[in-house]
């Protein structure tokens, strides 16, 4: 590639700042890359420019990123560039680097030849049987829990034998637990991920010759995505780069949000003072979002401390506002979303094109049944929806057994979460009965109480465990049967054991899984509520509800590939973008989480803020709702810091709030003026847009406009109908006689009635 135009044609497109990245000298380089910036482009551009430029061999380039995906995508597109194929270039994962490493030097990193790579399920298997040799309860010690805490002792560079105990008895078993699990994984030639990274770093460190060879090979070392790198990883790469290579890390420090897996977002700033006359690219020009949304996001994470400083622009448009909406509840919250996705799709848009963004996996079961209602074909990205989730699945096998003592599948998963101590040896016997006897597992069980020996006693201590659930659950409305069942059968006390062994483990950091897995559950019982009484062809609310469950599991998403709206969780949403987002659960509490709240510690909270704004093209929604059930409650909740954190002229208020909250419960008039969102928006009215008013209005920007009459009917009143009962108010929409009413009936459900014909009688 030697003449000018073939030069020429590398940077030819590159904006004034990719240019300077990609074409400067060889020296230490952090490329500070905003959000929709071009970094990919300036990666694979930099190691085109080496290699047909500055004729840097392609041997002696290593380029590392965090996926498979995008290793292969930089390879494609570095070959596409120079038009040529770049097999021996080392393009790849921090764990395929360190593989393909370990692999020419396994004597020299005290390996087998033939070993093996463990994944994370042979891994987490290999755990739990130590556990259980060790003698440790399974209950107190889940082999999730110890797995992630070896995993993570590795990723800080800690062997067995580097720990003091101090005389702590839960740092003393997890220490038992990885020595065994190292020693096994010794003797059978095993290697997991962590270990990976791990001992291609202990290769580079304690061998001279093998860190002198690659010191001399890798005389540029290119990273993608450094703001993710871990402790190990960080060390790892500055020990390849030594003294005379050349580090050109890619990141950028308001995206990293994965600190809770080890991510440090401190390494961007440490290569500043460890690699000597680095110098600071920003990429500052954006490509994908519009003028307004980039303002919205420079607005939020301004008020984060300590960052390396960049602020997003765009030569495009300033685009439409930011609509906020401030729900009633999650139900109406999601309703306005589904609205709005179908509003969407009578334009240009696909389904594909919309993305439903929150902070927890719990958010997705409402907004799953509103979807599913108004048949819009949608996919759970990254994740299992709702009722497919495994705690969710053991809740309601337990509530299908009470309900029906014959459902083998319910009965050997009820057996075995919680674990009954009834083992596999035992099971297969119980089978082998049920089938000579020609019945279920449950009548087996019950015909001969000696039938499983010493094991019997522990088998019939399950079966009065589901007969006494069954007396207890007599009357009792669904939502409390859901409770009585996940509380008696031992679920939630399984789950809480091991988010509270973990939190032990970790020091108090806890276990997002583990927690999750409790909301999930109370979030099964707020499903319940909603089947408090027979449906409209006389079932009963036990049959209707699972029913439910196992249509809404098998129905109604999208299957791969299929033009379907995109659920997904804030940190799933990492590096995609769309359309049109909404980011729905914006309140205090839920996101920013309770814990981030707590210990103050609002930044990554606000990062992860950060990047579902920048995952918007064109059109952003945001929403909260100001009574959530949480844990099975009803919580007024408080809008987020982060919705004021956004400069109020980037947003749109779709409806303006009359300082009125809904009602908690039906029946409860609410509570109107300064006592209420008064207090919680500030007084003048109108919050964040204002605006006064009481009724929903298509989208419009707020300018202090009077509440329409209607016939004197407000917001959250108790009315009466001729033919649906007794209701409450949820909104309005239109104005005069011709203006629409939404109204939740206590019998007859929600309601919309053109408010002239509808004839109402205020209670």
């Amino acid at each position: 590639m030697n003449d000018l135009a073939e030069v020429g044609h590398l940077v030819r497109q590159l904006n004034d700042a990719q240019k300077e990245a990609v074409t400067a000298p060889p020296d230490h380089r952090l490329v500070l890359a905003g959000a929709g910036s071009g970094k990919t482009r300036v990666l694979v551009h930099r190691i085109a420019w080496l290699i047909g430029v500055e004729r840097v061999s392609p041997l002696s380039i290593l380029a590392v990123t965090f996926t498979n995906k995008a290793a292969n995508e930089m390879r494609g597109r570095i070959e596409q560039l120079l038009a040529m194929p770049v097999r021996q270039l080392w393009v790849g994962t921090f764990h395929g680097i360190a593989h393909r490493m370990l692999r020419l030097h396994w004597k020299e990193a005290r390996l087998r030849q033939d070993f093996q790579i463990l994944d994370s399920d042979d891994q987490q298997r290999l755990v739990k049987r130590i556990i259980k040799q060790l003698d440790l309860p399974d209950d107190q010690w889940p082999a999730k829990m110890v797995t992630n805490w070896i995993n993570s002792q590795k990723e800080e560079g800690r062997r067995p034998g580097s720990f003091d105990d101090m005389g702590d008895f839960t740092q003393r078993a997890l220490v038992r637990v990885y020595t065994a699990y190292h020693s096994t994984c010794e003797a059978q030639g095993l290697v997991d991920f962590a270990e990976l990274l791990l001992r291609a770093y202990e290769l580079c460190r304690d061998h001279a010759e093998v860190q002198a060879h690659y010191r001399r090979k890798f005389r540029h070392v290119l990273v993608d995505e450094f703001q993710d790198t871990n402790t190990l990883q960080y060390l790892w790469l500055k020990l390849l780069v030594g003294d005379q290579g050349v580090l050109f890390a890619v990141g950028d420090d308001d995206q990293s949000v994965y600190g809770w897996r080890g991510a440090k977002v401190e390494n961007m700033i440490k290569l500043q003072r460890e690699f000597a006359g680095l110098e600071i690219v920003r990429l500052e020009q954006n490509y994908r979002s519009t003028g307004t949304i980039l303002k919205a996001a420079n607005g939020l994470i301004e008020r984060n401390t300590g960052r390396l400083g960049k602020n997003l622009w765009t030569d495009g448009s300033d685009g439409a506002p930011i609509q906020l909406y401030a729900a009633f509840n999650e139900y109406d919250e999601a309703e306005f979303v589904v609205q709005r996705i179908k509003d969407h799709l009578n334009g240009p848009c696909r389904h594909a094109d919309l993305a439903v963004l929150y902070r927890s996996n719990a958010q997705s079961r409402v907004m799953e049944e509103m979807l599913i209602r108004g048949r819009v074909p949608y996919r759970i990205y990254g994740g299992l929806r709702f009722f497919e989730r495994m705690e969710v699945k053991d809740a309601l096998a337990w509530l299908r057994l009470v309900h029906n003592r014959d459902d083998d599948v319910s009965f050997e998963r009820a057996l075995a979460t919680p674990p009954q101590g009834v083992g596999a040896t035992s099971l297969d016997k119980l089978r082998a009965a049920a089938r000579d006897g020609g019945g279920s597992l449950w009548a087996a069980a019950r015909r001969d109480p000696t039938l499983l020996g010493r094991t019997s006693a522990k088998l019939h201590q399950f079966l009065d465990k589901v007969d006494r659930l069954a007396d207890q659950a007599r009357e009792q409305p669904l939502a409390q049967v859901m409770d009585l069942v996940i509380n008696g059968s031992g679920l939630r006390e399984h789950y809480q054991k091991g988010a509270a062994t973990e939190a032990r483990a970790s020091r108090g950091a806890g276990s997002d899984q583990a927690e999750a897995r409790l909301e999930n559950l109370d979030e099964l019982v707020s499903a319940a509520r909603s089947f408090e009484k027979p449906d409209e062809d006389g079932v009963e609310p036990v049959s209707a509800f699972l029913a439910h469950a196992a249509l809404e599991a098998g129905e109604g998403q999208a299957t791969a590939g299929e033009d379907s709206v995109q659920l997904m969780t804030l940190h799933s949403a990492k590096g995609l973008e769309f359309p049109v987002v909404f980011i729905v659960g914006l309140e205090n509490g839920l996101f920013p989480s309770m814990r981030a709240v707590e210990e103050g510690n609002l930044e990554e909270e606000r990062r992860l803020c950060y990047v579902g704004i920048t995952r918007a093209r064109q059109q952003l929604y945001l929403s909260y709702a100001e009574v959530r059930r949480i844990h099975g409650v009803e919580q007024i909740g408080m809008p987020s810091p982060f919705i004021k954190e956004i400069p109020s002229d980037c947003l749109m208020e779709t409806r303006p709030r009359a300082g009125l909250l809904r009602p908690s419960s039906f029946g409860g008039a609410g509570s109107a003026g300064g006592g209420s969102n008064a207090s919680r928006y500030g007084s003048g009215g109108g919050g964040y847009g204002g605006g006064t008013g009481g009724y929903t209005a298509p989208p419009r920007r707020i300018h202090g406009a009077s509440t329409p009459d209607y016939g004197g009917l407000k917001l959250g009143q108790r009315v009466s109908h001729a033919k649906f009962g007794e209701g409450v108010i949820l909104s309005f929409e239109g104005e005069g006689e011709r203006a629409q009413v939404e109204i939740r009936f206590r019998d007859a459900g929600n309601k919309r009635l053109l408010l002239g014909l509808a004839k109402l009688q205020p209670l």
